[in-house]
């Protein structure tokens, strides 16, 4: 990775109808399961926005409307921070498997170090999505 650099597109492969894929990471309220760089503690509605307890303090998450597109997109707004842009698909790639794709985006006070690790991150957290969606139904 280099400086040059200004975004990453981040893919896990899923054996996961990518419908029932989109209704799980869609629900805010399923984010503190898997989202561990986005909600690692308490989660709360406050009227059409969430607050989440992140690693780096308290957020403000708006969500896409729900779609028929698997569009998971959102944004982000830490405390002290302007809000970021965060793109995410889920994309159906063959009858029962799907892909999800998260889109890194370089914010402008990320060095090289900062950005490889929310790459590392993300990729954590969308395996971990993965084994959600793959887990033996309760």
């Amino acid at each position: 990775m280099n400086s040059n650099e200004l975004s990453r597109v981040i893919t896990q492969r899923v054996a996961c109808d990518w419908r029932a894929a989109y209704a799980l990471a869609a629900d805010p309220a399923r984010l503190p399961e898997w989202a561990s760089g986005l909600a690692d503690g308490a989660l709360a509605r406050e009227g059409e926005h969430w607050v989440a307890t992140t690693p780096g303090g308290r957020a403000v998450l708006r969500f896409a409307p729900a779609n028929e597109f698997g569009v998971l997109d959102h944004w982000v707004a830490p405390e002290g921070v302007p809000e970021v842009y965060v793109p995410f698909r889920v994309v159906g790639v063959a009858p029962g498997a799907c892909e999800l794709q998260f889109t890194l985006l370089r914010q402008p006070h990320m060095d090289d170090a900062a950005f490889a690790h929310d790459a590392e991150w993300i990729a954590r957290d969308l395996r971990a999505l993965r084994a959600l969606l793959e887990a033996p139904a309760r």
